[in-house]
């Protein structure tokens, strides 16, 4: 019997120092997304926060998915492997509904995942490395996340990584209005800081992004200026606080760059520069917190800033859980009438060929038969068959599942001399 293991790190498992090895750009990540020996089926769920490898193997044996890993992050196993959780079957299943209702997120409630969840398993399918098992997994979590935020408040006041960064930001410098913003990155996660940074009324942003094009374009819905990464160091000058949410797999601003900015500027500063990376991997260096008057956060930071809405959307968890066991409910017993399915499939198979064969022989006999008798003719004979394959059905569906399946499933499989293997 196939077995469903979800393997993966995340934020509450691995220092980010790690997880970016773990977090390749979308175009390369699709590379490593082929079909592979020893893996029915598979999906990666790759975000700031998280690697996963969602698989249906024909056993428990995961080797071949820690191998996968090895590829994606370029690491042996050894140095990940106390990072890693491991789920099967209905465990795997219930996991990834916790991810997509937002209960698994470093910000409960969060806004993005669970369009990355759709967005995984869009990506599979398109690779062809899909199947019939995983796509019911993830459509039993997809359907707890749109649940989780129609029927409850777990999305009350919707947060985002970016939006609470913007909080982190209000806490160090407190009245952000005058504070001159510069956002290196221009998508999704730079437009939701930008909306996060109107709201508390800043009106000096910045877009630093590779393509110009695109800085122009969110620079364009805050009135603000955009320049290319090769002005970088120019932004950098006129910037009190920096938002870096760029795709860039490489460090942009180092301890170099900001030592020959504050050489060259002619006052100190009056207040710290402040930075706050949200991307993964990162793009400030880490080494930039031993220059004088530079505060530095990463995404693992960002548990400190407060929220506001935290305790409406933590009053709803009892509620999404109970969502998530109804549809972990309705998967296992998706799962049970798969035994069923195959010999329901062939019994109607064989009753359709016995069905057609019947009406064309009928009408061969009947020359003056025209298109309205032969639709009644069809009709009657598919009437017969479903009445009479009925109950059968019914006891097989029934006790899917137990023994008496298998059973019944034997029996038929004799009495009407189907092709089926059990």
């Amino acid at each position: 019997m196939n077995t469903i293991i979800c393997i993966g790190l995340s934020h509450a498992t691995t220092p980010i120092a790690l997880r970016e090895r773990f977090c390749p750009p979308e175009n390369t990540l699709k590379e490593f997304m082929t079909v592979r020996n020893g893996i029915e089926e598979y999906a990666l769920l790759s975000t700031c926060n998280r690697l996963e490898v969602y698989a249906v193997l024909p056993g428990p044996d995961e080797s071949c998915l820690l191998t996968l890993l090895e590829d994606i992050s370029n690491l042996k196993r050894e140095f990940f492997a106390n990072c890693i959780y491991h789920y099967t079957n209905q465990d795997a299943v219930r996991h990834l509904a916790r991810v997509a209702t937002g209960l698994d997120s470093l910000i409960v409630g969060e806004s993005q995942i669970l369009g990355q969840v759709i967005d995984a398993l869009e990506t599979a399918r398109q690779c062809g490395i899909t199947g019939p098992t995983l796509n019911a997994v993830f459509r039993s979590a997809i359907h707890a996340g749109k649940r989780a935020r129609s029927e409850t408040e777990i999305n009350r006041n919707p947060v985002s990584i970016s939006s609470v960064a913007v909080r982190l930001a209000q806490d160090a410098l407190g009245d952000l209005s005058r504070v001159r913003v510069l956002v290196i990155g221009a998508g999704e996660m730079a437009g939701l800081a930008v909306e996060a940074l109107q709201q508390r009324g800043v009106a000096q942003i910045t877009i630093v992004n590779r393509t110009l094009k695109t800085a122009r374009a969110l620079a364009e819905r805050c009135a603000g200026q955009a320049f290319s990464l090769s002005h970088l160091d120019e932004a950098l000058a006129n910037a009190d606080l920096v938002i870096a949410s760029s795709g860039a797999p490489y460090i942009v601003v180092t301890p170099t760059l900001l030592q020959r900015l504050a050489t060259a500027q002619s006052a100190p500063r009056k207040h710290p520069l402040v930075f706050i990376d949200i991307a993964v991997p990162r793009n400030i260096s880490p080494e930039v917190t031993y220059l004088p008057d530079v505060l530095y956060y990463d995404i693992d930071s960002l548990t400190t800033a407060l929220d506001e809405g935290l305790a409406g959307r933590e009053r709803s968890i009892p509620q999404v859980k109970a969502i998530i066991a109804e549809e972990v409910a309705a998967y296992e017993e998706w799962e049970r009438q798969q035994q069923v399915a195959p010999i329901i499939a062939s019994l109607y198979a064989k009753a359709e060929v016995i069905r057609q064969a019947e009406v064309e022989r009928s009408l061969r006999r009947w020359p003056n038969a025209g298109e309205t008798e032969r639709k009644r003719l069809e009709a009657l004979t598919e009437a017969v068959i479903n009445r009479l394959l009925h109950q059968a059905i019914l006891h097989l569906k029934a006790n899917a599942g137990e023994e008496q399946a298998t059973q019944y499933a034997a029996m038929l499989q004799e009495l009407f001399a189907l092709d089926f293997s059990i």
